[in-house]
């Protein structure tokens, strides 16, 4: 069995050689940044899986990539760049990895929740331009986070959001036995967490029932003043609801490091707020979630293989 890592840019190439062992399937590297998808059955020919970063893998295009039978995506997120029902109804079956970069995403939530919270984004851009503007900001210490979804991510961004003092709200969509209330997460109904959270942050995967879940409803139902992060995908949320939400005062400020359109286009409305900051897809780009999530791919060969 062998494999071809798609695009492996941004020094992933430099990673996969770094984590890579002499028992691992052989994988050919293209350190391509954007593969279109009419090149794909050329790059995937005489392959039996296919290593997806970020890549988009159409159905039409894959059904003409005859030896292929794996798509090891790199992430959680594949449905954005994939349909995996429609690829297993022609024997392609897709593998997602979780878990890799939970410290790394939670660690830029917090990043992201302090810089809205204290106006940083805003502060250095002014600054830069010969302005000196001392806001008043929000001190955390005692205030309420409300985290909805509650997997690896969501309980990395609790532990350390309750070590610095503030009260963790949290709701799950799954359907298992609700958590019980622990001294540092209380797991509430959603529209409490709604209408208590100073802080709302995004932690749920994107599906057919999620797409736009932070709709204009939910969004009126949050407590004046309040912040949204979303370090989880752009499409959980309603964007031109979040944005009539930002521009009339009703959202304080959104911390996005996610968006339905990637990269954000030159002159997007949400360029243009004050009350906005952003990062562009880099909450688990740290080496060491970087080389756990290539070694995670790379195992997944493995076991196909029968190596383990």
């Amino acid at each position: 069995m062998k494999g071809v890592f798609i695009d492996a840019s941004d020094a992933l190439g430099d990673v996969y050689r770094k984590v890579r062992r002499p028992t691992d399937p052989p994988v050919t590297l293209y350190e391509e940044d954007h593969v279109p998808p009419e090149a794909l059955p050329r790059l995937l020919e005489g392959h039996d899986f296919v290593i997806d970063d970020h890549s988009q893998l159409p159905t039409d295009a894959m059904r003409a990539c005859r030896g292929i039978r794996h798509v090891i995506f790199l992430g959680t997120g594949a449905r954005s760049y994939m349909n995996p029902e429609e690829l297993a109804e022609f024997g392609i079956e897709v593998h997602i990895i979780k878990g890799y970069g939970d410290t790394a995403v939670a660690e830029h939530t917090i990043a992201l929740m302090w810089a809205a919270a204290r106006g940083l984004a805003r502060m250095d851009r002014l600054i830069r331009q010969g302005e000196w503007p001392r806001t008043e900001g929000m001190e955390l210490t005692g205030k309420t986070i409300g985290l909805i979804g509650f997997g690896g991510i969501g309980a990395e961004v609790a532990r350390i959001a309750f070590g610095a003092g503030m009260r963790v709200l949290a709701w799950n969509r799954t359907k298992k036995p609700a958590p019980k209330a622990t001294p540092t997460v209380h797991f509430v109904p959603l529209d409490t967490l709604l209408a208590e959270s100073d802080i709302v942050s995004l932690h749920l995967l994107l599906t057919d029932e999620t797409r736009g879940f932070l709709g204009a409803e939910r969004l009126g139902k949050l407590r004046p003043g309040a912040i949204l992060v979303n370090t989880a995908r752009g499409a959980l949320v309603d964007e031109a609801a979040m944005i009539a939400a930002l521009k009339e005062g009703r959202l304080a400020h959104a911390a996005l490091d996610v968006f339905e359109t990637e990269p954000l286009p030159m002159g997007h409305p949400l360029t243009t707020l004050e009350n906005v900051t952003l990062s562009a897809h880099s909450g688990f780009r740290t080496p060491e979630a970087s080389e756990k999530l290539i070694r995670s791919g790379l195992d997944i060969a493995c076991r196909l293989a029968g190596g383990g």
